[in-house]
């Protein structure tokens, strides 16, 4: 064998070293481009990628970026997006908590109607159905935190500006409102209000004491190519506490309680969907009813929890990685489990999670300096005259080994580590969510995540 020059020996060993020293670095650290976290002004090209062919797929985008149908008039504050967080993190636990006796997340088939809707102001994300006949476009928010599903309508006597025309009743052929009597009707349980002219009239409180109320109705609900008829919604003629600057025309509820679009379309496109929460906001996601009937390629799977509280679909987070390490954690902090949620902005998790999560992230940001707090942000630096960041990778860990491995989008926002300490069960936000396709299989008790779908 020809012998190899010591200087060449040792120059291919340092290279050997170096590229093995990068691969155990990309592991364990990203590197976030600076201008990447602030938002273009312009709507980019869609890098949206759904898993299944089967069912339907919609476009779907955050209400304020340059990509909404419905630009709102005035962008929120990070204080007030904030402080609206909050609110509905602390609802959805003491919802939970009322409905199990403190016990959380666990798995259940109890049907009980749930009794409030969730803040409305803090949901983040759109989609644009049709309704009626002849079909009428309404840009709806999509929140997996709600049931029952409404659009304002003529008339209205007090409603919010929207972008879209007002939904008119009379102008449907297809259009027709439930009787008192009707099991529809009954169904409502709680969010029922009554009659008015024989009509059965629907109630929902948000947990800001916003109010919708109105006829409950059906009529043909049009998803892409695919209808729904006799769909089940809301026709809000009167509302109170809701953001002029919204300029939505409703919301979709997709619970899992049988008032949602969920289980209205079960039949059709079986009890599964998924989406992808783009990692900006100039940028599309989607929205796919029937996901996961095709093909689960790529999905790391965890079982579905359910409390008699059936609208929220739970997980049980059993460990978080920092920088490839595990997080010294004890089981029983997780072990109220944790909700999934499409309508909470950031990831709340119990005060002894979030401290381990804290103190190991600022260990591997030791290069930045601290900055103060920006409300429940409280793990924060200051990156000033840099173009690149440095930061120690996250995972969540959950139940049979399902590890999601976060965006860089998904770790920082606004400067600070986006995750926050609360009292309660432990609540996974949309911000942690971003870029992954989130299947909900309902009907096959189980959720799924796959990397770099958006």
């Amino acid at each position: 064998m020809a012998s190899v020059p010591k200087l060449l020996l040792l120059a291919l060993l340092c290279s050997y070293h170096s590229l093995v020293a990068h691969a155990a670095d990309a592991r364990t650290h990203k590197v976030l481009d600076i201008e990447s976290m602030t938002p273009k002004t312009v709507c980019s090209e869609s890098k949206a990628v759904p898993s299944s062919t089967g069912g339907t797929t919609l476009p779907l985008h955050h209400r304020h970026g340059p990509c909404s149908p419905v630009s709102s008039k005035k962008l929120p504050t990070l204080e007030e997006m904030l402080q609206r967080d909050q609110l509905r993190a602390a609802y959805i636990q003491r919802k939970i908590s009322r409905a199990t006796g403190g016990s959380g997340v666990k798995e259940s088939n109890a049907t009980v109607p749930t009794t409030l809707g969730t803040k409305e102001n803090s949901l983040e994300y759109v989609i644009k159905v049709e309704l009626g006949s002849p079909a009428v476009t309404q840009t709806v928010l999509i929140d997996t935190g709600s049931d029952v599903s409404w659009v304002q309508c003529k008339p209205c006597t007090q409603c919010h500006d929207q972008a879209d025309s007002l939904f008119d009743p009379s102008a449907s052929s297809t259009y027709s409102p439930f009787s008192c009597g009707s099991g529809a009707c009954a169904q409502l349980g709680v969010e029922g209000a009554g009659c008015t002219s024989s009509q059965c009239q629907y109630f929902v409180q948000y947990g800001d004491e916003s109010i919708t109320t109105g006829t409950y109705s059906s009529d043909t609900l049009k998803l892409g190519s695919d209808s729904v008829k006799s769909f089940q919604f809301g026709c809000s003629h009167e509302e109170s506490g809701f953001d002029d600057d919204d300029r939505t025309a409703g919301l979709m509820g997709l619970g899992g309680g049988p008032q949602s679009l969920v289980s209205q379309t079960a039949g059709t496109f079986g009890k599964a969907f998924s989406y992808c929460l783009p990692a900006s906001s100039d940028s599309p996601g989607f929205l796919t009813l029937g996901a996961g009937t095709t093909t689960t390629s790529g999905f790391v799977k965890t079982p579905m929890l359910r409390s008699n509280q059936p609208t929220f679909y739970g997980v049980r987070l059993e460990a978080i990685r920092v920088g490839g390490k595990q997080l010294n954690i004890p089981s029983s902090v997780f072990s109220s489990g944790s909700i999934l949620d499409s309508g909470t902005v950031l990831t709340y998790l119990p005060q002894a999670a979030y401290s381990a999560l804290s103190s190991a992230f600022k260990a591997g940001m030791k290069q930045y300096p601290s900055a103060p707090p920006k409300g429940p942000l409280d793990t924060c630096f200051d990156f000033s005259g840099q173009s690149t960041i440095k930061f120690p990778t996250v995972a969540l860990v959950f139940t049979d080994g399902a590890v999601v491995n976060l965006d860089g989008s998904g770790v920082i926002v606004e400067d600070c580590l986006a995750f926050s300490a609360s009292d309660g069960l432990s609540i996974i936000g949309n911000v942690q969510q971003r870029t992954l396709e989130v299947l909900y299989d309902v009907g096959g008790g189980a959720v799924g995540f796959r990397a770099g779908a958006c």
